[in-house]
């Protein structure tokens, strides 16, 4: 019996194929790693650690949570796009490392568009404007009065240039065309309890995060970055009340190395989206106000398509530059 090189082919290509779905089937059969690109206690790190004991009983493995700060999120997103492609090295990832680092970072170690596949987006986290219980800022307008009195003397807080807090504040600064002073701190924490010992003037905190704060009693809430009011801070407006058409938040979802198998994508955006909407999930996510999205990997990849034209227009109006 012969066999042309093109029946060879065929029959190589159908075995192929057959691999891969086999392995998809039993996806997963050990640990899953995920990474986290930032320090433990930050909103980024809080929603792995509860997607994590979540996805566990759902795929019924262990999920081990691997902190890997650094650079704004790039060290912990190139030790992604350097793991095996196999589905069991996975990222949660924001917004930072994957849409802002390629505007800001110059010699970027990775492109986000060829070395990660989305693979299915968790929630959007708006921000909290946080100030001091003694501060004299009751309202945005008082704090925008304040940054157009004394350009460049208002200080805020983040988590380093591209982190939640910065985008929010540069868009601010855009839209209410002021002047603030950015200092920059290793991580939300400390950034936020900067706010807390009187360092900084505000910070701009991820919800997830800045919500104890407020349900402590610690800090005082001025205006959240949600397009509108959101019924777990009824009594706090939204930004855009102020300044209208304004909104911000920073996105979680997971990813994995680009060439990982389109079978295994695609099993563990079912695992994922299985996950965010299991009961416990819900209600911890909606305890904190946030509600999980989901959804396909394509739809994924479309946000994060819009989100680079969007905060690269407003890198370049705010004027950050590459480092």
């Amino acid at each position: 019996m012969s066999f042309s090189i093109q029946s060879l082919g065929r029959i190589f290509a159908v075995c192929f194929l057959t691999i891969n779905v086999v392995w998809a089937q039993s996806y997963p059969n050990k640990p899953i790693r995920i990474i986290v690109p930032y320090e433990p206690g930050g909103g980024v790190d809080i929603m792995a650690r509860l997607l994590g004991r979540n996805l566990s009983q759902v795929a019924n493995q262990n999920i081990i949570i691997e902190n890997r700060p650094g650079g704004g999120g790039v060290v912990g997103t190139q030790a992604l796009v350097s793991a095996n492609p196999d589905g069991y090295s996975v990222m949660l990832g924001s917004t930072s490392p994957v849409v802002i680092a390629p505007f800001l970072v110059k010699k970027l170690s990775y492109n986000p568009s060829k070395d990660l596949q989305p693979v299915c987006l968790i929630a959007i986290n708006p921000a909290v404007l946080l100030v001091n219980n003694n501060s004299k800022f009751n309202t945005l307008k008082d704090i925008i009065a304040e940054a157009k009195a004394h350009p460049g003397t208002l200080t805020f807080s983040s988590s380093g240039i591209g982190g939640t807090s910065h985008l929010a504040a540069s868009l601010l600064k855009v839209m209410a065309d002021v002047e603030m002073q950015h200092i920059a701190y290793k991580g939300t924490g400390p950034a936020t309890l900067a706010v807390l010992s009187g360092e900084v003037d505000i910070t701009f905190a991820d919800l997830i995060a800045g919500i104890k704060f407020i349900k402590n009693g610690q800090l005082k809430p001025i205006a959240i970055t949600s397009k509108e009011r959101m019924p777990i801070l009824d009594s706090v407006p939204a930004v855009s009340e102020s300044i209208a058409d304004y909104s911000a938040g920073v996105w979680t979802g997971i990813f994995v190395p680009a060439k990982t198998p389109p079978e295994i994508v695609n099993q563990l955006n079912k695992l994922v989206n299985k996950t965010i909407k299991s009961p416990e999930m819900m209600k911890s996510l909606n305890g904190d106000g946030i509600s999980p999205i989901g959804g396909t990997p394509q739809e994924f990849a479309k946000l994060i398509a819009e989100e680079s034209d969007r905060w690269g227009d407003v890198l370049k109006k705010s004027g950050v530059s590459a480092e």
